[in-house]
């Protein structure tokens, strides 16, 4: 074999392992603590002065810190994004073996900060948007909303939302965020949508739904996307919905 061909083959090699990490998509990680009551204030301080940077040293991507307006459960929502799994574990291998975050862990454990917390490891929709992460020009709230399909009929909901219902959430004032998918091995991955999206404010988020499912362009993708399925793509009370706040220190607000 020459020299020639195998400087070709070795090019080749190169451009295959480049072009396969491209496509590669991105982990988000949603992270769903439940705190233990009073401790909502300890825990967004640890994040602000802390931990939140703790992620970055650490090659994490934090895009938001949230939590629910009025906060009857207790929840704090974080959305990080990390290269892939691989390097999400490395990520929280440095991080707790950091000696800088030995006060944070010492202070949860002994303040009895978190009653439970959740990881939900998510990929993009191919129709999710680009997203800029800074803050808005007004303060405004975030919605997140998870949805449960029929079986068999995720691929279905995706087609509708790429087609037309992100078209008409942008035409009813509604800024779409990141779509998800789960990952693959997650429990639910073949029947879960997760997505985020940002109103300026309650009011305007109750006004824009109520003019978009009275909207006969939407009334009509509905009723096609459902005609195709034999029925409803969603399950019964299969969206859930969640109205977010951005903290101060969240890079997405």
């Amino acid at each position: 074999m020459t020299r020639t061909l195998l400087a070709a083959l070795a090019l080749l090699g190169a451009t295959l392992t480049a072009t396969a990490a491209e496509k590669e998509p991105r982990l988000f990680e949603l992270r769903v603590y439940t705190l233990n009551e009073g401790k909502l204030d300890t825990f967004a301080g640890l994040l602000r002065d802390t931990a939140s940077k703790l992620y970055v040293k650490h090659g994490m991507t934090p895009l938001g810190y949230f939590t629910p307006p009025v906060n009857k459960d207790n929840t704090f929502y974080i959305l990080l994004a990390h290269d892939n799994m691989a390097a999400r574990k490395a990520s929280w291998e440095a991080l707790r073996a950091d000696p800088e975050a030995a006060p944070v862990f010492d202070k949860l454990k002994a303040d009895k900060v978190v009653a439970k917390a959740q990881e939900i490891f998510l990929t993009e929709t191919d129709y999710s948007p680009k997203v800029e992460v800074a803050a808005g020009k007004a303060d405004r709230i975030f919605e997140l909303r998870t949805y449960t399909t029929t079986p068999g009929n995720l691929a279905a909901l995706d087609s509708r939302f790429r087609d037309h219902t992100r078209k008409l959430f942008e035409t009813h004032g509604m800024t779409n965020l990141w779509y998800y998918h789960l990952t693959p091995e997650s429990k639910a991955a073949d029947s879960t949508m997760i997505y985020f999206l940002a109103h300026a404010s309650d009011a305007a988020r109750a006004k824009s739904f109520d003019h978009f499912r009275n909207d006969p362009a939407w009334v009509a993708a509905r009723d096609a996307s459902e005609k195709k399925a034999g029925g409803s793509l969603t399950a019964k009370d299969g969206v859930k919905s969640v109205v977010l706040r951005a903290t101060d220190f969240s890079p997405l607000r």
